[in-house]
């Protein structure tokens, strides 16, 4: 599944070119997760402001002469990407939505078709507005930090692995990216949330936040097919100390990396360097 860095490295790829282009025709394939929620002719003609991320969700806001025409919030799904290109192939059967701008054309393929293409009045309202909320916060707000962490993670009985995966207390750690912040700050993924210390917790917000940016950098993970929208691969997953490593010897002190399943997801941790 894309996560945050995927689908922020997803942005960063077309964002520039897609600004301030003009909707001029609107494909739809077979049905995604929810409907459009709008009649297409009511898109065209629309300039596309700058994209924007939510989480795992992106957000193209919408204006018609200068007066806001509301956006569309997209989702990958489980296996979807986005691709924005100049004269794209005729759509094959994965191919569900096509955004045609005066730029090129972002065209959403998703063989599982979880992903979803829905438009809303703004934002903070709408079928978005339910969508985000309660999301947690960003991990590169000055919001996010280990106080913050600390106050959520006191209230849960949960793994801190799992908690970190909800996604409602930061958003973003995925189960690769949550397996590396918490081999990075020395944690046991099994460890109780309400018994990691203040301390503890301001090194596993610094990890989370390191390990998320380095994603970004390396343009993400492509643990199957991900690519994003100029077509370019990910190679996050190369640099992976603990994560489908199981057996291999930990970088650090060379203890075999441990594979455990919490929450139906595969765990990968250093039982030597991460405590409890």
């Amino acid at each position: 599944m894309p996560e945050l860095p995927e689908v922020e490295v997803t942005r960063l790829s077309f964002a520039d070119r897609i600004d301030g282009a003009v909707v001029r025709a609107v494909r739809l394939g077979k049905p995604l997760r929810w409907p459009l929620g709008i009649d297409v002719i009511e898109l065209l003609r629309s300039h596309v402001g700058a994209p924007r991320r939510r989480g795992k969700y992106l957000w193209l806001p919408l204006s018609r002469r200068s007066v806001d025409a509301g956006g569309l919030l997209l989702h990958l799904g489980m296996s979807g990407s986005l691709a924005f290109v100049s004269r794209p192939a005729a759509p094959g059967p994965h191919d569900h939505f096509d955004l045609v701008t005066s730029a090129g054309t972002l065209r959403l393929t998703d063989p599982r078709r979880f992903g979803a293409v829905v438009w809303s009045p703004s934002i903070d309202s709408g079928l978005a507005g339910k969508l985000l909320t309660g999301l947690g916060v960003e991990p590169f707000d000055d919001e996010f930090d280990g106080d913050l962490l600390w106050r959520a993670l006191r209230r849960r009985r949960s793994a801190v692995k799992v908690a970190l995966l909800g996604g409602d207390i930061v958003v973003g750690a995925g189960n690769i990216y949550a397996c590396e912040a918490l081999f990075a700050a020395g944690i046991d993924p099994r460890a109780r949330s309400h018994r990691i210390s203040r301390r503890r917790c301001a090194r596993l917000a610094q990890a989370v936040r390191e390990t998320l940016a380095q994603a970004v950098e390396l343009g993400g993970s492509t643990l199957r097919d991900f690519r994003d929208a100029r077509g370019c691969v990910g190679e996050f997953q190369l640099t992976a100390r603990v994560y489908g490593r199981a057996g291999q010897p930990c970088p650090v002190c060379g203890t075999p990396v441990r594979r455990v399943v919490q929450g139906q997801r595969s765990t990968y941790f250093c039982p030597s360097c991460q405590r409890s």
